[in-house]
């Protein structure tokens, strides 16, 4: 496990020999919202949905449509002297018409209304999943330097160790310590190395989820730019997570685009209900139509005849019209009393979710909170750990050194060292992140 776990860190190394190049937490973050797939596709929706409000606000202009026809026809017909006999004809027709809706319950009004609430939501929710990813994004950000100070904290570790193998070496030699003592530091030599490539493959693997996370190919990979991050005081404050939540729900998007469905959905009521009223609309028409068989007498000679010329049969075949059209519901098989319960119920659905809505934010919030308050509590005791571990292991290194203590208590000491170092450094990356997370809930933008 240990040679593959070295093989996998060399070839990441060699992949990743060439990039020289520094991100800062913002050149990610701006670097996933430009590239990220699912923001595209949210985006793409959002752009659906205004399509729809442009549609819904043509459909109150009137329309306009024309019609062309070429007909040709054969076999016998009526003559003029009352004959039947084969004659072919070619006929051309024309047509254009308009109609206009004028009044229908304020459907068309009501149409628009809803698909620009529809609108909005869905730009809170392209909101909302720009949020989750920046919050992701610093999520394995924070991953990061986590895994890289263990790391650095294993490779300090590593080589004090190294140091008293040489100076137990002495001591052997010189009949001061018996050759156990030296074996046993050695083994503690190569669990350390083990434990310093697990953390190296760590920081790794944090590295290729963002990556993953930014659709960004392994060949145009980075290193992370590495903040001064604030010291955590001991009596630091976290925000009361009731007044977070207060805040919260007044700018959250996700809050927002429930609460606009909901009015949505009244909306929608409105247009069923406006399928109960009449519906009045104005049409206007033109026709005209031109036969080849059409023909008239000739003035010097009644038995001949002739074609009626293009433009005169146009002149006289012209028809058109207009009128008003009131089209009334009288029975439907109840199709509109059951759209209007449909959007009642559509209603009741969304306040249900723009509750749980509600009711996740709060929990997440109240979740939030409490783990920060438990960080805190465990990066104050851990601190006060690492003190006392340093000073025991500093006293039982110099025991060890002139013998008085074996390698076996030595390297309690130094392990229980190590553990509350790395119990202090994810306390403190704990709270980082969990007040990172009260902070967006309250609006404020994430940067480390």
């Amino acid at each position: 496990m240990k040679q593959l776990a070295l093989f996998f860190a060399a070839f990441f190394v060699l992949c990743s020999a060439g990039a020289q190049e520094t991100w800062s937490l913002q050149k990610c973050i701006d670097y996933a919202l430009e590239n990220n797939i699912q923001i595209k596709q949210q985006t793409l929706n959002s752009q659906y949905q205004q399509n729809l409000v442009k549609q819904s606000q043509l459909d109150r202009l009137p329309n306009l449509n024309g019609q062309i026809g070429n007909n040709y026809n054969f076999g016998r017909s009526l003559t003029f002297e009352n004959t039947y006999e084969n004659t072919n004809s070619t006929s051309l027709s024309g047509y254009l018409g308009t109609d206009i809706t004028l009044w229908n319950g304020f459907v068309l009004q009501n149409t628009v209304k809803q698909r620009q609430l529809d609108l909005q939501a869905s730009l809170q929710d392209l909101q909302k999943a720009k949020d989750d990813l920046v919050l992701n994004i610093a999520a394995l950000y924070l991953e990061i330097l986590f895994a890289e100070e263990l790391t650095a904290i294993a490779e300090a570790q590593t080589a004090v160790t190294k140091q008293q193998i040489t100076r137990t070496e002495q001591l052997v030699e010189a009949g001061s310590l018996a050759r156990g003592a030296l074996l046993e530091i050695e083994a503690q030599l190569a669990r350390e190395e083990l434990q310093l490539v697990n953390d190296q493959n760590r920081a790794q693997l944090a590295y290729i989820n963002i990556y993953q996370l930014l659709e960004l190919p392994i060949s145009q990979s980075f290193k992370i730019e590495k903040p001064s991050l604030p010291a955590i005081e001991t009596n630091t404050t976290v925000f009361n997570s009731l007044e977070i939540f207060r805040d919260a729900v007044q700018h959250r998007p996700e809050i927002k685009a429930a609460q606009l469905r909901v009015e949505s959905a009244r909306t929608q009521l409105q247009q069923a209900k406006g399928n109960l009223y009449p519906r009045l609309s104005f049409g206007a028409n033109y026709y005209n139509n031109y036969n080849d068989n059409y023909t008239r007498a000739i003035d010097s000679n009644p038995l001949e005849r002739e074609v009626i010329p293009f433009s005169e049969q146009l002149k006289n075949n012209k028809r058109y019209g207009f009128g008003f059209t009131m089209n009334i519901p009288i029975f439907n098989r109840l199709q509109v009393r059951n759209g209007i319960s449909n959007a009642q119920l559509q209603i009741q659905d969304y306040e249900l979710r723009l509750q749980a809505a509600r009711n996740l934010l709060q929990k997440d919030i109240e979740q939030a909170y409490t783990n920060a308050l438990a960080a805190l509590k465990r990066y104050v005791s851990s601190e006060k750990s690492v003190k006392s571990n340093e000073e025991a292991f500093r006293y039982t290194e110099e025991k060890f050194n002139v013998g008085m203590v074996n390698s076996v208590e030595y390297n309690q000491s130094k392990n229980n060292l190590t553990t509350a170092q790395s119990e202090l450094l994810q306390a403190k990356y704990e709270f980082i992140f969990r007040t990172k997370i009260l902070d967006f809930y309250s609006g404020k933008t994430i940067t480390l």
